[in-house]
């Protein structure tokens, strides 16, 4: 799979790919996104930014994610592993259902481990979705301890961190 930075080309897929995945994730019982969040603003922000990635295969997206040293005032929950490290924060991972249980997620998990590996920060953070099972077996499976938990208008989420 190709990682690259998104463009302003590639946005109407990207949308169009979050909108089938939270479809996909409405069938499944899973109400971690909707219409509110993350809406087309936002992800047009993420890629003017330029902290929007995305992996291609086949040229077409399979996988988008952000990647940032921004996070809500609810990671002050967190009783973290690395308190007072350089830390880079996951957001929005998700991938295309066309492309789901082929390991795509594992693998994008691991080119953002060698990517903040390589820019030096020692943890990784992000926040799951407790009624997510496949984020939560994911981020289990990646070595993501649980820290603590935030509270926001879906639900509770896990508040998660790798030392690297």
């Amino acid at each position: 799979m190709k990682f690259q930075h998104a463009e302003k080309a590639d946005l109407e897929e990207i949308i169009q790919l979050y909108k089938n995945a939270i479809a996909k994730m409405d069938e499944q019982n899973i109400p971690q996104w909707d219409e509110v969040y993350p809406d087309s603003a936002t992800l047009e922000d993420d890629v003017k930014k330029n902290q929007m990635f995305i992996g291609k295969k086949n040229d077409k997206i399979a996988v988008c994610f952000v990647l940032n040293e921004e996070c809500d005032e609810e990671y002050k929950n967190g009783k973290w592993i690395c308190p007072d490290s350089r830390f880079c924060i996951i957001h929005r991972l998700c991938v295309s259902p066309d492309f789901q249980n082929q390991g795509i997620a594992g693998e994008t998990m691991k080119h953002i481990e060698e990517v903040c590996r390589a820019q030096k920060y020692d943890s990784i953070r992000l926040d799951c979705f407790t009624q997510n099972p496949y984020s939560r077996r994911l981020y289990d499976k990646c070595g993501y301890t649980v820290t603590g938990y935030a509270d926001w208008r879906k639900g509770r989420f896990e508040l998660r961190e790798k030392k690297l």
